[in-house]
């Protein structure tokens, strides 16, 4: 008798290049993968539409995938911990095989699974699979883990890369008896949006699924990765890739990226396209590095890890944070940025640097109150890289320059000089001159006219302010400071 094997999908919604999935084979063509409707994720307040429209996406192709592969993807709904060790009792499965996550909520359930499995004698084996590096494969010459980037980098770039793993061939389904035996177990089929609770009608940045990914990895690699390092801080032009939706998911497997972007390495033909392409992959490993972060200091997800901001004294004014939410601040590249996530469901990385310094600098606002926003509304919402880029920005996490504070302003002059990527995302204000857009220097009876806010907060002044409070809590927290 053919021996069976559950192959549980979460974030590698793909058959290729999936390590899991490889492994499995390598021990049996029949495997019978499932993806599990989690309700302790499902009933979270931070689920964002568009992102559970992608992944219902994903989850289509990677049915129809599997059913060309003469396979199947079932799909469950309830608590991991008690469904997943009932399907695998039902369907007498030799073992249960995972890839991975760094997250403290999977990790936790996670051993709970496998507790369960073992229970009924049901083995499980889990690989590391959304990493070029896994936790602990990157550390210090201490044996620690890294809490600064550009060292993290520097050892990262150096260690060999995993190769892309070899694609399946055929698989072997279920037979009639154990269809019938599975349906003891919560099999449900694909759920639409709606049926879940969410609804999203825009189009999306990245077309669902595996195939899409690839194509715009191929298109990424044979052209704007080029001109990656010039283009990738001007929101107005698609400079960067925008496969972060695919990435979180794991859409696409991160060692095909990888073996794509040293593809384009070995084709370049100047310093600067070289640097370029080295540039996106910086951008990779401050992937990697979050991810490790989160690993080894899973409290990040609940505080700062700066001790000075576990206690700032943020105003926390709701005011003015639903005016940041809904774009109304009177700064319009911060509103630009703002009403581009609420409506497309993704926003360019220097406009989150800007928006998220200026909720945390200007409005002296919480980081974790726009890190939630952010995960309510963004296609690539992911716990590591969105905690770790607001710390970034909130002056509260790892990074040896703490205290770093964006002029929306220059910003505005310097990445957006003529005032494209602010006219596009505020049509009412697309008459006024560059220089007014850009500066944020819109006189009161134009504001009017065009039914355009004035500025909420003086920059100067918050500006000051922020240091200030900055100052005396870190002199609270330095005995020596504080006796001077």
């Amino acid at each position: 008798m053919t021996k069976l094997i559950l192959l549980w999908h979460r974030k590698d919604l793909r058959i290729s290049d999936n390590i899991a999935l490889f492994e499995a084979r390598k021990i049996t063509p029949k495997i019978v993968s499932f993806f599990c409707f989690d309700p302790n994720i499902l009933e979270r307040d931070d689920i964002a539409p568009v992102r559970i429209n992608y992944l219902l996406g994903c989850l289509q192709e990677l049915q129809q995938s599997y059913q060309k592969l003469g396979g199947k993807l079932l799909f469950i709904q309830g608590e991991p911990t008690q469904i997943i060790p009932d399907l695998a009792a039902v369907l007498q499965a030799e073992a249960v095989f995972w890839n991975q996550d760094v997250e403290p909520y999977s990790r936790k359930r996670d051993e709970q699974v496998k507790q369960a499995l073992k229970e009924q004698g049901i083995n499980s084996q889990t690989y590391w699979d959304q990493l070029l590096h896994f936790p602990g494969e990157i550390l210090t010459k201490s044996n620690d883990s890294y809490k600064v980037y550009t060292p993290f980098w520097k050892n990262w770039w150096q260690q060999s890369k995993p190769s892309v793993v070899t694609p399946l061939n055929n698989l072997e389904g279920l037979n009639n008896q154990e269809l019938e035996q599975i349906k003891t177990v919560n099999i449900v089929d694909l759920p639409t949006a709606q049926s879940l609770g969410y609804s999203w009608n825009n189009p999306l940045i990245l077309p669902p699924g595996e195939k899409a990914a690839k194509v715009r990895l191929d298109e990424f690699c044979d052209s704007n990765i080029n001109y990656y390092q010039e283009q990738r801080n001007l929101p107005f032009i698609k400079g960067t890739s925008q496969l972060s939706p695919a990435l979180k998911f794991g859409v696409i497997g991160i060692r095909t990226v990888w073996q794509a972007t040293t593809k384009a390495m070995e084709n370049s033909r100047s310093d600067e396209v070289t640097e370029s392409i080295l540039t996106w992959q910086k951008e990779l490993a401050w992937r990697e590095f979050y991810q490790h972060c989160l690993y080894f200091f899973p409290e990040l997800a609940d505080n700062s890890y700066r001790e000075q901001l576990k206690i700032f004294p943020w105003d926390n004014n709701q005011n003015f944070f639903q005016a940041w939410c809904e774009g109304k601040t009177g700064y319009p590249i911060v509103d630009a940025a703002m009403r581009q996530l609420n409506e497309t469901g993704w926003m360019h990385n220097r406009c989150r640097m800007i928006v998220a310094s200026f909720l945390t600098k200007d409005l002296i606002i919480n980081w974790q109150w726009g890190e939630k926003y952010f995960m309510q509304k963004l296609i690539d919402g992911d716990l590591a890289s969105n905690n770790g880029g607001w710390q970034w920005s909130a002056s509260s996490g790892m990074d040896p320059k703490p205290l770093r504070i964006f002029n929306p302003a220059s910003q505005a002059q310097k990445f957006d000089p003529d005032g494209e990527y602010i006219r596009q995302w505020l049509p009412e204000l697309s008459s006024l001159d560059s220089e007014y857009l850009v500066t944020g220097k819109i006189s009161p009876l134009d504001c009017h006219q065009y039914s355009y806010p004035q500025p909420i907060v003086d920059h100067k002044q918050q500006q000051r302010e922020f240091k200030r409070r900055y100052s005396e809590v870190k002199n609270l927290l330095d005995p020596i400071k504080g006796k001077n």
